[in-house]
């Protein structure tokens, strides 16, 4: 059995403790299991590395917020890309779409400290950026336009009126 199947047969996490340097641990060994064509550990890697995301994000360490937020980005956009080469855009669809509607609820959370806020909204641009993409290469999809209006009415919503 291959190093990296052992580690992953195993079922543990790669680490007890999320960090971004087990989140980059978890990416590696998905990046390198799809690679090799084995696509069901590159799954299990990325929804790992997935899950670390989000708890660095619950719990960034100090001045890593942006790196936090990178993760929880290439997470979903390492997962949704797994899912359209399997030959499934529509499984990919969610993916992209938890990510932006995630960021953006972020970014208006008021009880989150504004450099994870910022970073948010920074990040929102590139999943925004995914949205357009997949419906671009694969049609309309009504998750994605859905999630485009709620983000957009979200953020006017935030926004101060102007005259």
């Amino acid at each position: 059995m291959h190093q990296h199947i052992a580690d992953f047969a195993a079922d543990k996490p790669v680490s007890d403790t999320p960090s971004l340097p087990s989140w980059e641990a978890a990416m590696r060994q998905a990046v390198k299991a799809e690679r090799e064509r084995h696509i069901a550990l590159a799954l299990r890697g990325y929804e790992q590395a997935l899950a670390i995301a989000q708890c660095l994000i619950d719990a960034p360490p100090a001045g890593r917020v942006e790196d936090c937020i990178a993760a929880f980005v290439v997470s979903h956009l390492n997962l949704a890309d797994l899912r359209v080469a399997q030959g499934d855009p529509n499984a990919a669809a969610p993916v992209l779409c938890h990510a932006h509607r995630a960021l953006i609820a972020l970014s208006l959370d008021a009880a989150r400290p504004a450099p994870l806020r910022q970073a948010a909204l920074r990040h929102s641009r590139e999943t925004y950026v995914a949205l357009i993409r997949h419906i671009s290469r694969h049609g309309p999809h009504p998750l994605i336009t859905r999630a485009i209006a709620d983000a957009d009415a979200a953020l006017h919503r935030a926004s101060p009126a102007r005259h």
